[in-house]
């Protein structure tokens, strides 16, 4: 089976992390979060991807190339303007010339795609939804479904009081090429607001697929640590990097000084340095080369590459982005940091983005 990535958004709700970067390169677990979404794929058979680029696509494009080293081909889509879920996958037409997934590309899951594939093909589908249940819909897509999983009608983020089901567009969707027929070209053009609803009043076959298993848009910052910490925490797992128990994994050149107190489960990179009293109590990230000064602090935090923390820093539930160097002494809880530019490297004080 081929699939379709869409990672063209410019990742607005994860800044200011994500300013000069696109939303599906930051890191988890220090490695870009397409690596992982890739991954899953090639466990589940897919041995082709499109990826619908459009904001910063030389970034992603010089990292992957053509999928070397990923297990898996890569072409690229991309985006002149953008054209919405649908007509991203639209200017990928060309290359869907059987069944065929979606996913957006800020959903990280363990849903098995063969499954649902069997499941598509079963009821002879022309889509099928993957669907995931939230204990608030509202700022979901929710999708009302009848005997077999057969969808029948799509309702946009209702109130809560008024929503009929708890089971939403969990964003990846398998579909026919004569389902992406109907799509127009070159016009944003939305699945979940255009597509869909037209293959229901055509009388199409569209199903939905429930499942029960681990869920998570990491597209704000909030999402985005908890993510990282689960992983962590072995309430989710990635093929690309397995992770069990309360380890403390050491990256290249990382020495542990006397007094250093490191609680896992936390991951250091290579070339981190850490001083005298530097306390990591996990989940805890921290990406390559970033400097723990003496009686640093860092707990439940995904700190990216190259940060600095001065003497006597301590951050609690923050991401802080790369090469961002934080005061002496500052105390930093349920932040999301990116510097701005100063003489010297980047520079951030107590001033913090709520995630």
């Amino acid at each position: 089976m081929k699939a379709v990535i869409l990672v063209g958004g410019e990742g607005t709700r994860l800044r200011p992390l994500t300013h000069g970067m696109p939303k599906s390169m930051v890191p988890v677990l220090n490695r870009p979060f397409l690596e992982h979404t890739l991954a899953h794929l090639r466990q589940h058979g897919v041995d082709e991807v499109i990826l619908a680029v459009g904001y910063l696509p030389q970034v992603i494009q010089a990292h992957f190339g053509a999928g070397e080293g990923t297990g898996v081909r890569l072409r690229y889509a991309l985006e002149p303007r953008p054209l919405g879920t649908a007509g991203a996958v639209k200017r990928a037409a060309a290359h869907l010339d059987r069944t065929f997934a979606v996913l957006n590309g800020d959903i990280f899951s363990d849903l098995d795609l063969g499954a649902m594939l069997s499941f598509h093909q079963s009821r002879q589908a022309q889509a099928t939804i993957a669907l995931t249940r939230v204990e608030d819909p509202s700022a979901f897509g929710v999708v009302e479904t009848g005997p077999g999983g057969r969808v029948q009608r799509f309702i946009e983020k209702p109130h809560r009081e008024e929503a009929t089901t708890n089971w939403i567009n969990a964003g990846v969707y398998i579909l026919e090429p004569e389902a992406l027929a109907q799509a127009p070209p070159d016009t944003h053009y939305m699945f979940e607001r255009g597509l869909f609803p037209l293959l229901l009043e055509q009388g199409e076959p569209v199903y939905g697929y429930p499942f029960s298993g681990y869920w998570v848009d990491m597209g704000t910052p909030q999402k985005y640590l908890q993510l990282n910490c689960d992983l962590l925490q072995g309430q989710a797992q990635s093929f690309l990097v397995p992770w069990e128990g309360n380890e403390v994994r050491l990256g290249k050149g990382v020495v542990v000084p006397p007094g250093a107190e490191l609680r896992g489960p936390c991951l250091i990179g290579d070339g981190c340095k850490l001083e005298r009293g530097v306390r990591i109590w996990g989940p805890a990230v921290l990406g390559p080369g970033c400097h723990l000064g003496p009686e640093a602090m860092v707990e439940a935090t995904v700190l990216w590459e190259g940060v600095t923390a001065g003497r006597g820093a301590s951050l609690t539930r923050c991401v802080v982005g790369s090469h961002t160097q934080v005061q002496a002494q500052a105390r930093l809880h349920d932040c999301a940091l990116a510097g701005k530019p100063a003489a010297g490297g980047r520079s951030v004080t107590a001033a913090a983005t709520p995630p």
